[in-house]
């Protein structure tokens, strides 16, 4: 399609095609098409992956063998009407993909692709992409005239402008049918309601993070696995709710990327409720340091002052000891000392910022010069 072709609506009036250039990667439910160095199949294309707004993407037939690349705008099948759509996925992959999904319906469950999006299509499409914000602002509106216990996050017209859905988070149930009836003679369109969570609303809206990079559910997270309090304990991590939140109220995603890491390098550590009896006295677990090997422990269980750095090999040999009924004489032997961060020197202390600077160059000349004034100073003073 030619960029800014230009159309006639009914009323004779010129309108400009948007830019609508597809851009790879640029969207989250892009996937990386790692069998494309494989020769094609006659049946590759027989079934395609279409994405619309946001998360929503299906899996549809094309019946009437289309050759399609991912970034294409389709028209397919919809209830009732047809919907506009990017084609994200084709080829073997689309198989591989309804393997790892555990779907494999039918031919004749699918949906079909109608057609590539003619002019008209995209142009209307567009129409109905533009009708969205003014159309939620006043959905919003309607239901707090209704005093509905509910919010209204985002709403996504069909590409026929004939369907539109509304997607809402509400803590309780909510009995929404007089809404559905205002909202239907409102807009002229039919409604449908879908309730969604606090994290896809985060994902729809979008923002920054407390990291300074965009969110990660509104870059690439689609599927929402559940957070708890656990996986940050695993990661010694401090128990705020105002650090561990995120923009949606709850617990942070993020937290489940390292979680596995941690979890791996647990599993042969010892137990950190058991404190170690030595012949100076009880030393109790305060915290530890994973990756490191670590483990940090005080006389005083409700005090950080005078903590002891000892190793996990060593945690568990004062505790196999004192199984037997044995105390060590101290909690670190010669063997295991160990140097806490405290302790240990400071490596810039005196070392100046302008350490790495480059060193001018003396000009010897000047003194040279200097002398040699005196020296002539010093004859005539003498004669």
């Amino acid at each position: 399609m030619a960029e800014n072709e230009e159309l006639s609506n009914q009323a004779g009036e010129e309108i400009r095609m948007p830019d609508i250039k597809y851009k790879p990667g640029c969207n989250k439910l892009d996937a990386f098409n790692w069998l494309s160095h494989l020769p094609e199949c006659v049946n590759d294309n027989e079934i395609i992956e279409v994405r619309f707004k946001n998360t929503r993407k299906g899996f549809y037939r094309n019946v009437n063998n289309l050759r399609l690349e991912i970034g294409d705008i389709v028209a397919v099948e919809a209830s009732p009407g047809h919907d506009i759509g990017r084609v994200s996925m084709t080829g073997r992959l689309v198989c591989e993909q309804l393997k790892e999904l555990k779907v494999l319906p039918s031919a004749d469950d699918l949906k079909k692709v109608y057609r590539k999006a003619k002019d008209a299509d995209i142009l209307k499409w567009e129409e109905a992409k533009m009708l969205e914000i003014p159309t939620m602002l006043r959905s919003r509106k309607i239901s707090e005239e209704l005093k509905l216990n509910m919010k209204i996050g985002d709403v996504e017209f069909q590409g026929d402008k004939t369907k539109a859905i509304f997607y809402y988070i509400a803590d309780e149930r909510v009995d929404f049918r007089q809404l559905i009836k205002v909202l239907a003679e409102e807009f002229r369109v039919r409604i449908e309601m879908r309730q969604i969570g606090a994290r896809q609303e985060a994902g729809r809206i979008g923002g920054i993070g407390s990291c300074g990079r965009e969110l990660c559910c509104s870059i690439y997270i689609t599927n929402f696995n559940s957070v708890t309090t656990t996986h940050a304990k695993y990661q010694e991590l401090s128990l705020n709710p105002q650090k561990l939140a995120g923009q949606c109220g709850k617990l942070k995603c993020c937290l489940n990327f390292e979680f596995d890491c941690y979890v791996d390098a647990q599993k042969g550590y010892p137990p950190r409720e058991t404190p170690l009896e030595t012949a100076e006295g009880t030393a109790y677990f305060l915290k530890m340091e994973v990756h490191k090997g670590i483990y940090w422990y005080a006389t005083d269980p409700h005090s950080n002052t005078n903590l002891i750095a000892v190793p996990v090999e060593r945690v568990k040999e004062i505790q196999g000891l004192n199984r037997k009924g044995i105390k060590p004489q101290r909690i670190l032997d010669l063997a295991h000392e160990w140097e806490s961060p405290a302790q240990s020197q400071d490596l810039l202390e005196n070392s100046s910022l302008t350490r790495f600077d480059p060193a001018r160059p003396v000009k010897k000349h000047r003194r040279h010069s200097h002398k040699k004034k005196n020296r002539k100073f010093n004859e005539n003073k003498r004669i």
